[in-house]
């Protein structure tokens, strides 16, 4: 027999396989001796008491053998000489997309700007040590996306866009630890996750589909409101009546794109601040209330949301045990973003704290009409650069020092590698940001005693968290307004926010496609 059981446990308990059947023998009144197995489904933490303690959703097999199985990947067939569909972007919307066309018996052709999830790496080191950014290569672009080398988290609140489960699975089923099943907030890890793409890569080709790296889409060819196929920046035209638009939230040139061809586009509200670094150690004091969090607890995560000065003031992709890494996608300009090995065990702790935007707010760049929010989070960007003795440098201050508006005399070391120049934050953000910043931080202090501390470090600006521009597609079809057979898909149309819901993104646009190639 089988049951489920929700307990909750200390986390001793919750890592000792012997001590957790005790407990759940004696809180259930089923002799120990019956239980042949427990299965966690579901884990989380409550670190709200002093006493901390861990949520398990278990299933208990009594008087039954546990039999393992594993996670079996869908039966792609050979789509070698299928009916085609071209995929612009490789990121998650766009590689989840194609698996989806194998899956369905369609051939997807995908184009990737950026170079595979291997090779991409000398770029990373180019950015880290000499300071120079390749436009089609970088953090951003290239095989998987920005999630590649942007931490794998998997967590969304997107759970009634389809199914988060499936995804999940797939990626298990792709080589990642069968934990992101169970964890509340489930991870994979930057060390970890060019492996899964690799493997997904090699699914969809050795089932015949194609993936073109170093391949930059700069046209649409569209005749009488329909695609009919695209430009490359090779020279080359590719036919297509079907096209999925997946490139990402950082493809501006895809954005100028459209817009000069009079393909509606729309501006929409963001989110846009700073990244902030604490050592590990004291976010975990902090949140867990205890000196040392010992070895059953993992590095604690943080997660803040305040209203200041009538805006949202709000925690994002926040990092524990990870890194600061530079993210822009042209020379010119500065970007943060933050990333985690899969153990979380690097010392330093960083959240990205951002500031919600309206659409009133880019009225300073109105004549750039649907691009006014782009040109407003570029000119952010390039002004860090410039601040920064144009290098990727980046520009930082103290936490203490930047609530009190005091340029800091020095700033130690931090994990952002290509380094820091002391600088004001006033003179990177317009005026409504930087005091919302400051007094947020304040309110952030009351939530987290002892947040609010000089050894703390912000650098400027994390302006990528999500798209500034929203592709319009009809509810029903999802195909473009206007153009019939373009698919604005995933975070780049303002679709998706992370890496599941981009997936699931680009399942659905696979299936709303097909449904239209589909005899009726």
């Amino acid at each position: 027999m089988q049951y489920e059981f929700t307990i909750q446990v200390s986390p001793e308990i919750a890592a000792d396989s012997d001590r957790l059947k005790q407990t759940v023998s004696k809180k259930n009144n089923i002799p120990i001796e019956d239980i042949r197995y427990i299965q966690i489904l579901k884990r989380s933490i409550d670190a709200r008491q002093k006493a901390i303690k861990v949520n398990l959703k278990v299933k208990v097999f009594v008087q039954e053998e546990y039999i393992d199985n594993p996670i079996q990947l869908p039966e792609y067939p050979d789509v070698s000489n299928a009916q085609e569909i071209v995929i612009i972007g490789a990121g998650p919307a766009g590689l989840f997309a194609a698996l989806r066309c194998v899956e369905l018996g369609y051939k997807p052709i995908v184009l990737e700007r950026g170079k595979d999830v291997r090779s991409r790496r000398r770029d990373l080191k180019a950015i880290n040590r000499d300071h120079t950014v390749h436009e089609d290569s970088n953090y951003c672009f290239g095989e998987g996306g920005a999630g590649t080398y942007s931490d794998g988290k998997l967590y969304t609140r997107s759970k009634k866009r389809g199914d988060v489960q499936r995804i999940l699975q797939l990626l298990v089923g792709f080589g990642a630890t069968d934990q992101i099943l169970v964890e509340a907030h489930p991870h994979i890890g930057t060390n970890k996750l060019p492996d899964i793409i690799a493997a997904i890569r090699t699914q969809i080709i050795d089932h015949g589909g194609e993936i073109h790296f170093d391949t930059r889409v700069i046209d649409f060819s569209i005749k009488n409101s329909k695609i009919t196929g695209v430009q490359l920046l090779n020279g080359d035209r590719i036919e297509a009546s079907s096209v999925i638009l997946a490139t990402g939230h950082s493809a501006r040139d895809i954005y100028e794109l459209l817009y000069h061809k009079n393909i509606l586009i729309e501006a929409k509200p963001f989110a846009l601040g700073v990244r902030v670094e604490h050592s590990q150690s004291l976010i975990d004091q902090i949140q867990y209330k205890c000196d040392n969090r010992g070895p059953f607890l993992p590095p604690s995560p943080y997660s803040i949301v305040k209203q200041v000065n009538g805006r949202g003031m709000y925690s994002f992709c926040m990092c524990p045990g990870g890194v600061i890494a530079p993210c822009a996608t042209s020379p010119g300009e500065v970007v943060t973003n933050g990333w985690s090995p899969s153990k979380r065990d690097q010392p330093t702790s960083n959240s990205g704290i951002v500031v919600e935007l309206r659409l009133e707010d880019f009225k300073e760049y109105a004549t750039h009409g649907a691009l006014a929010g782009m040109y407003f989070q570029k000119s952010i960007e390039q002004q860090a650069w410039k601040l920064a003795g144009e290098t990727q440098r980046v520009p930082a201050q103290r936490l203490v020092d930047m609530t009190q508006g005091i340029v800091s005399s020095n700033l130690p070391e931090t994990s952002y590698k290509p380094g820091l120049s002391s600088v004001d934050m006033k003179h990177v953000f317009p005026p409504f940001i930087h005091r919302t910043l400051q007094e947020g931080f304040k309110e952030f202090n009351k939530s987290m005693r002892g947040y609010l501390t000089n050894e703390a470090v912000v650098h400027a600006p994390e302006s990528r968290t999500s798209s500034p521009v929203r592709i319009p597609r009809d509810r029903k079809t999802l195909e473009h307004v206007q153009i019939k057979g373009l698919y604005p898909c995933g975070e780049g149309a303002g679709y998706a926010g992370g890496i599941i819901s981009a997936a699931i993104d680009g399942e659905k646009c696979v299936e709303a496609c097909i449904a239209t190639l589909a005899p009726s």
